[in-house]
């Protein structure tokens, strides 16, 4: 736990135990978790405690937030130094049509997009959506 204790303090959050939690289940997963599926695995915690842990992350950019075309907001890890901003740190997403879940591709970046004159970019999300390797192999057995 100490090590999710330094995560924490890196990026200014004050450590509780369900915070720790938190931060060690979403670090434990590969995939984007959406808030259900974080409701879920901790179904004897408070709603509203997860909600606002995961707010707080999102704040403090411990985690990003991933609009896979679900209407399901999905979660995951920012890389480390990472600011969120859409210059240095945005990257691709894939969404498996078979299994539903999300997977950042952190190795891709989103190329700079030069916006007509006027325009400013506040977000840029993309995502492309097929079958991952996990499912793509299952189909081949």
């Amino acid at each position: 736990m100490k090590n999710l204790e330094i995560i924490l303090e890196n990026n200014q959050i004050k450590s509780t135990a369900m915070r720790l939690l938190v931060l060690q289940f979403i670090l434990s997963k590969k995939t984007a978790l959406s808030l259900s599926q974080l409701e879920s695995y901790f179904d004897n915690a408070d709603r509203t405690t997860i909600y606002r842990t995961i707010k707080t992350f999102v704040e403090k950019e411990l985690v990003h937030q991933i609009d896979d075309g679900t209407g399901i907001t999905k979660y995951a890890i920012c890389e480390e130094n990472c600011h969120c901003e859409i210059e240095n740190d945005l990257h691709l997403h894939f969404h498996c049509t078979k299994c539903e879940e999300t997977t950042c591709l952190t190795d891709y970046k989103i190329p700079k997009i030069n916006l007509p004159e006027g325009f400013i970019a506040e977000n840029i999300n993309l995502v492309v959506k097929g079958i991952c390797e996990k499912c793509n192999n299952l189909s081949s057995i």
